[in-house]
């Protein structure tokens, strides 16, 4: 099972260290969340700019929030991305759930879902050379990955789920190993109900902080700030693990589960957590 790192977002001009920290070490991914009101660094770009501070490791919206963006336009930047990182950009989709990020892009939160599925159709078909329309050509470039960037659903509802089976990809699950199981198991379901061939890929995502008092506590400001506006900040908070056998037990949990990947997401700003958590992993 390989394991990744969720990226903090407080000071974008840290990152950088993070991600080339994380290459050196035995990580495989680098995830960053998605808002729009909020003060965090847009994904996209700053996944860019980390794809050239590094060669190796893997770059991953977690998860981008489509709806808010023109699809046109977000088919391009992705299948950039993909072509320019030879294949390193996993696109991690979902459709976001603050009034704020909706009313500021201009957008129907209450069609949000549909929105997506509409969007995810377009990119596919632009990503395989397909003209836009009748009256408008293709938009490039090419991705490197044929038919597009490798593609993960977030999300909870069930027809949040059964898009992994619809469009293929896999599953980022930001859920506890006590009921990731449930949502593991009914994507798998989604998977061949739609007769894909394998296996969805599964990620798991657990949200960690190691180091002195300090560094924990100051990831759990910055995660009781980011979780307020859904009213489970306290929960989300407990949530957190601190502490390399919690953090291991996890991980021997979800690989019981049958997750590929699991992205250890970090909110406190100490680069140094990269190197701890490398130590955890042995």
């Amino acid at each position: 099972m390989h394991v990744g790192l969720g990226l903090p977002i407080a000071d974008p001009t840290v990152l950088p260290d993070w991600a080339r920290r994380a290459e050196a070490g035995p990580f495989t991914t680098l995830g960053l969340l998605d808002r729009l009101v909020y003060d965090n660094p847009e994904p996209l770009v700053a996944l860019a700019l980390l794809a050239g501070a590094t060669s190796r490791i893997k770059v991953q919206t977690e998860v981008l929030i489509a709806p808010l963006r023109d699809p046109a336009l977000l088919a391009k930047q992705t299948a950039t991305l993909d072509r320019m990182t030879g294949g390193r950009f996993v696109l991690g989709l979902g459709v976001g759930g603050r009034d704020d990020d909706h009313e500021a892009s201009g957008t129907d939160i209450r069609t949000r879902g549909r929105r997506l599925d509409e969007q995810i159709g377009l990119m596919r078909r632009l990503w395989s050379g397909e003209s836009y329309s009748d009256s408008c050509g293709p938009i490039g470039p090419a991705p490197h990955t044929p038919g597009g960037p490798e593609l993960l659903f977030g999300g909870f509802q069930p027809a949040a789920l059964d898009r992994v089976g619809r469009w293929g990809g896999g599953f980022l699950a930001a859920a506890a190993p006590s009921w990731a199981g449930g949502l593991f198991d009914t994507v798998r379901r989604s998977w061949r109900d739609h007769g894909r061939p394998g296996e969805p890929r599964i990620v798991a995502q657990v949200n960690v902080a190691l180091g002195a008092d300090s560094v924990i506590e100051d990831a759990r400001t910055r995660m009781s700030a980011y979780y307020e506006f859904s009213g489970r900040a306290e929960f989300m908070v407990e949530g957190m693990l601190a502490t390399p056998a919690t953090i291991r037990t996890a991980l021997t949990q979800f690989e019981d589960l049958g997750a590929d990947e699991v992205m250890l997401y970090c909110y406190g700003r100490d680069p140094n957590q990269v190197d701890r958590l490398a130590d955890t992993l042995g």
